[in-house]
């Protein structure tokens, strides 16, 4: 049975992802997380199979896109966000 989570992010500047043909604004994203459960343990525990961040579509007013994302460019892109926000108050 895969187990999906549902978090948001938050972008304090515009921000690019490699599959994206331009950078998405700055604001708050839904990410989506699936995984899967590893049977044969003596703990609960599980494998991520996928995840996907819901974007906007650039020049469709109000449309937005899912797209699969690797969870540590993901992390990347949040870690520079947060440099630059930090850089910015000094």
């Amino acid at each position: 049975m895969i187990r999906s989570t549902t978090t948001n992010v938050t972008f304090r500047h515009a921000f690019a992802l490699k599959d994206l043909e331009q950078p998405v604004p700055p604001g708050t994203y839904r990410v989506d997380v699936e995984e899967d459960p590893i049977d044969g343990l003596s703990f609960l525990a599980y494998r991520r199979l996928a995840t996907f961040i819901t974007v906007p579509i650039a020049g469709h007013s109000g449309s937005t896109q899912s797209l699969l994302v690797d969870p540590k460019e993901l992390e990347q892109a949040l870690t520079r966000d947060a440099a630059a926000a930090d850089a910015a108050t000094i």
